[in-house]
């Protein structure tokens, strides 16, 4: 019976996620049998987390059978939760300055539970044509400068077993999916001072990477774009990203 409760209340706190990523996505009021469509429930099952969420405050009718909608709430709840992260605190001044004087896309991420490399946050380049992510993203760690970078911190035997007990996608001609040419990779990165994602996920994408360490855990910090920019600055930006990123370790 406790297992049963257990379960149902994963599912349910699942479906609450659902709803709030179903709004992001579709940016308008949504009728309760669209919710249930899209989250493939039955309407009585939407209905009850509707009210729920509604009672509390999260959700609103926008009029009479034409849906409902988060309130401000939300947000509010997410600025106060973001604004006392212990570990986004001490790096969001030295991020924007990466932002700033490389005018790309900064990423900070970490290795997630599942094993993927989970992006923390994510400042968006001022550039019209750039590369688009949000907090919260999942990628391979072995087609992602970022994942490459969280590799290196682990020992070799670490990395194979990691690796080997999962199948390695290959997202494009560039990708590398056999486990010695990975660790080749990470060596080379290491020696050079910069890892690599050069087309490796997408096609015209490219990153540059270095991991750094923050309260006891391994984290990194990457500058990405389109693959033309990020290369015909490697080494520049490069640089600037070691600087960042011992910066944030001797003095925070």
């Amino acid at each position: 019976m406790s297992d049963r409760k257990n379960e149902s209340n994963v599912k349910t706190a699942l479906r609450v996620i659902e709803i709030i990523e179903i709004f992001a996505r579709e940016a308008r009021p949504l009728a309760l049998s669209e919710l249930a469509r899209q989250l493939d429930a039955p309407v009585s099952s939407c209905l009850a987390l509707l009210r729920t969420l509604t009672s509390l405050g999260y959700l609103y009718e926008t009029g009479r059978r034409q849906g409902y909608y988060p309130t401000g709430r939300l947000l509010a709840m997410a600025h106060r939760i973001s604004r006392a992260d212990p570990i986004l605190e001490k790096v969001e001044p030295s991020l924007e300055e990466l932002r700033q004087t490389t005018s790309e896309t900064i990423v900070l991420a970490k290795v997630g539970q599942d094993q993927r490399v989970v992006y923390l946050e994510v400042l968006p380049s001022p550039n019209p044509i750039s590369y688009v992510a949000v907090p919260g993203e999942r990628k391979d760690l072995h087609a992602n400068s970022l994942g490459k970078a969280l590799l290196s911190t682990m020992d070799e035997t670490e990395r194979k077993r990691l690796l080997e007990g999962r199948p390695l996608k290959r997202y494009s001609e560039r990708t590398l999916v056999s486990l010695a040419d990975i660790e080749l990779d990470i060596k080379a990165s290491l020696e050079r001072g910069w890892f690599a994602n050069r087309g490796e996920s997408m096609r015209d994408v490219g990153a540059i990477a270095w991991p750094l360490m923050l309260s006891g855990g391994h984290y990194a910090i990457s500058i990405a774009g389109p693959l033309y920019r990020i290369e015909s600055q490697l080494e520049e930006h490069a640089r600037k990203l070691r600087v960042a990123c011992r910066f944030i370790e001797q003095n925070l």
